[in-house]
């Protein structure tokens, strides 16, 4: 199941597909797709490469959501092993 769409629904748009643009044409619209993906991609990772310059130059510290990501980590293990814990003669009982 790919997005909520059952393969008895992929199916049926592809016969759609097929009726519409022709058995013919569909390789030359997936490579057109294809390209315009590629595309999206490259746009995106030029858009990401701007960002992180601009941030570099303003003198930003570009790793402070790595570093928060980090933090919030070793909270949580930390939570998680108190509650471990707490738990644990509990569990044992049961």
């Amino acid at each position: 199941m790919y997005l909520f769409i059952s393969g008895a629904e992929i199916f049926i748009i592809l016969v759609i597909v097929v009726m519409l643009f022709g058995a013919d044409k569909l390789p030359e619209l997936a490579r057109g797709l294809g390209k315009g993906m590629q595309q999206l991609k490259n746009a995106t990772n030029e858009v990401k490469k701007e960002i992180t310059e601009g941030v570099k130059k303003q003198g930003i510290d570009a790793d402070l959501t790595s570093d928060i990501e980090k933090e919030v980590k070793n909270i949580k293990n930390k939570v998680k092993d108190n509650i471990d814990d707490l738990t644990g003669p509990i569990k044992r009982n049961l």
